[in-house]
């Protein structure tokens, strides 16, 4: 009989330090892996081995821009990989889902939603008026405060994780209100809470004296490439993935928008820009500062 044991651990600050960093970087080891072998897949139709992805980790590190992956031990994220060999294996021999991207949108609402439904319908089949009625109104009021719990938990961990470990936090302006006019969209944009999680940043960032600036909703952040600067005339939402017809490049849509929004965010923080709705022409005049060294060849961020 095998005997498990948990312990909890109490570090020092230094040593929480040390294992948020390293968490950190096999999470960044992990996505990174996981997008290359995708892109290998999708354009060479050929499998990777722990081996190649053992490689690949070596090449990552020699190529000047993730230096701190030396500041941690090779072990986590050695590890990473041979778990991420592990769970392609198992999805292969149908054990399991294809493996995922790791801090994605929990979705606490969807999760939830086969026991909200449930609870619904009870309450739809009970008399008005009636206890019962009643008790079944509180099991799905109780339901709706645990989603709402969870999300809170969630933006509130999330939050405080970006400004204690980041000094510049960008975001970009996003019209959610319009958005969730889109009835297939709707329920998981709210269910996200970005203006929730906007309204934490503000307060924490001011708190703890870090910088957050909000990017001008009508930068075409999505439109041009990262690495040439390269405009498209259009990107309809439903295209995820695109080839720069400048350079070549092949950008995912949100992390080719996240590398063009935190360039612009660096460039209106140099400028000293203002981040009100009143400074949207000065913080786009500073954000096209930033983006004419990006044609002349500067490496993507």
């Amino acid at each position: 009989m095998r005997t498990a044991y948990r312990v909890r651990a109490y570090p020092t600050a230094e040593q929480a330090a040390a294992l948020n960093r390293t968490f950190g970087c096999v999470r960044l080891v992990w996505n990174t892996v996981l997008a290359w072998r995708q892109a290998r897949y999708r354009a060479e139709g050929v499998k990777t081995s722990y081996a190649q992805t053992d490689r690949y980790l070596t090449e990552l590190k020699r190529d000047g821009g993730h230096d701190f992956l030396y500041e941690v031990s090779s072990v986590p994220l050695q590890q990473a990989l041979r778990h991420q060999h592990k769970a392609f294996a198992n999805f292969f021999a149908g054990r399991a889902k294809h493996p995922r991207f790791k801090i994605p949108n929990p979705r606490h609402l969807e999760r939830k939603a086969k026991n909200l439904a449930r609870y619904q319908r009870r309450m739809a089949r009970k008399q008005r008026g009636s206890n019962n009625r009643a008790k079944a109104r509180a099991k799905v009021a109780r339901a709706h405060t645990k989603v709402r719990d969870a999300r809170a938990d969630f933006l509130h961990r999330t939050s405080a994780r970006l400004v204690r470990d980041h000094d510049l936090i960008v975001l970009e302006d996003l019209n959610v209100r319009g958005m969730v006019r889109n009835r297939s969209l709707a329920r998981v944009i709210s269910d996200c809470g970005w203006g929730e999680f906007r309204r934490q940043l503000e307060y924490k960032t001011q708190r703890y004296g870090r910088r957050l600036v909000v990017i001008d909703r009508w930068y075409p952040s999505s439109k041009t490439c990262s690495a040439c600067g390269h405009l498209l005339p259009a990107l309809p939402l439903s295209t995820r993935h695109w080839m720069c017809p400048g350079c070549g490049t092949r950008n995912d849509r949100d992390v080719n928008a996240a590398k063009n929004i935190l360039a612009a965010g660096r460039a209106v923080s140099a400028c000293g820009a203002d981040v009100s709705h009143s400074g949207s022409s000065r913080m786009r005049s500073a954000v096209k500062q930033e983006a004419q060294p990006a044609r002349a060849g500067v490496p993507r961020l």
